[in-house]
């Protein structure tokens, strides 16, 4: 499962929020490695979009794009 970066940023940029918002439940270099397209558990992508009052769906990359 990836993270797309673009979806990563219109959420935060929509909440008025930065990466460093997101640092309590996931590390600095967990976010970084995230946005250059590593694939991520689960886990870190539900609290990431938890995190940013979002569904999980709408911050992966889907299959195509």
């Amino acid at each position: 499962m990836k993270l797309d970066a673009n979806k990563l940023d219109l959420a935060l940029a929509q909440r008025c929020m930065n990466l460093s918002d997101l640092r309590s439940g996931t590390s600095p270099q967990t976010l970084l490695r995230l946005r250059k397209g590593v694939d991520a558990k689960p886990a870190t992508i539900g609290r990431i979009a938890r995190a940013l009052g979002v569904d999980p769906a709408e911050i992966i990359k889907q299959e195509g794009e």
